[in-house]
């Protein structure tokens, strides 16, 4: 069984036990979490298409970690000793999905 939800302007493909990195929410680790707008759903030969979302189907998971990583940019531009070099960290929410909530 795996469901399609959007969170912010992202949407996502999930099923129970992954982990997924959704923009940064500022909750306490080990905190459950829960995502509504449910776009898509399919357990077997059974598919509920949202219109736009599957009503009554929601996702729920709990925040394992805050990941982040920093990328590096660099700018040179030859003969003119001209280098600059940034960094950017963008932070991120992983949340390992614990259930899949079908509508009745």
């Amino acid at each position: 069984m795996y469901a399609v939800f959007e969170d912010g302007s992202r949407q996502y493909r999930v099923q129970e036990g992954d982990v997924v990195k959704v923009d940064f929410r500022d909750v306490q680790l080990g905190a459950s979490i829960e995502f509504g707008r449910v776009l898509f759903l399919q357990q077997d030969a059974d598919v509920k298409i949202g219109q736009p979302t599957v009503s009554g189907a929601r996702i729920v998971g709990e925040v394992v970690d805050f990941p982040s990583t920093k990328t590096y940019v660099q700018h040179f531009k030859r003969r003119k000793n001209q280098r600059r070099f940034r960094g950017h960290r963008q932070p991120y929410t992983s949340v390992k999905i614990n259930q899949i909530v079908r509508p009745s």
